[in-house]
């Protein structure tokens, strides 16, 4: 599985088509692309039945005029990161495995960490408040006892320019800030779905009490 992408250089964008489909419930917008950033989330919304986002929670990695990019947060997958990263199964928090971030290259393994204290570490890529890209082809030696927590991702989900814009125009997804611990929780992704909600005030708290997945209503 080839590493991460240069922290330098950033992740790269590749586009996705085809990922939202349309349901018989009036759209719920809620935000707009200008609250999109790198640090932030994507929360479906109920009107978005894709199964492969369905009821999900997206950190968002990166968002430029060329497209955007996240992770899918809370879908473990079977696969050891000792089996096949051995050297940084040490620092990764439980449970040990490659997380599912998305259909895009997923191959490819994308590695977050989160880390207190602003001096700059070799190896890290800043992305937002507390939480950095690792640059998995380092020394994972040299993060021991600088790091707070580890994860690794097998894949991300990606959005061509104005994919993104039109889907959250059409309500299928509600940009909220996030929390440093939300890219390690342990929480699978529905419970973190209802518990990013739950956080939430007006509308979005209200759904939070509803099934993330709107099939299992």
């Amino acid at each position: 599985m080839p590493a991460s992408p240069d922290p330098e250089s950033g992740p790269p964008v590749r586009p996705v088509t085809g990922r939202r489909r349309a349901s018989a419930v009036p759209a719920l917008s809620i935000g707009c692309l200008d609250d999109v950033s790198a640090g932030t989330l994507l929360v479906a919304m109920p009107s978005l039945t894709d199964p492969t986002f369905a009821g999900t929670v997206v950190y968002v990695l990166d968002h430029s005029d060329t497209g955007t990019l996240g992770v899918v947060l809370g879908r473990p997958s079977q696969v050891e990161i000792r089996d096949v990263l051995p050297g940084w199964c040490d620092l990764a928090v439980s449970p040990g495995v490659f997380h599912v971030g998305g259909p895009c290259e997923t191959d490819t393994a994308l590695c977050l960490a989160t880390a207190s204290g602003a001096e700059p570490v070799p190896g890290l890529r800043p992305v937002a408040d507390e939480v950095y890209l690792v640059d998995l082809d380092g020394d994972p030696v040299e993060l021991v006892g600088r790091l707070t927590g580890l994860r690794v991702f097998a894949g991300y989900a990606g959005w061509s320019p104005g994919q993104l814009a039109g889907e959250i125009a059409e309500g299928a997804w509600a940009c909220v800030p996030s929390r440093p611990g939300d890219v390690l929780s342990e929480l699978s992704g529905p419970q973190l779905w209802r518990q990013v909600m739950g956080r939430q005030s007006g509308r979005l708290a209200v759904l939070s009490t509803a099934p993330a997945d709107p099939a299992a209503n």
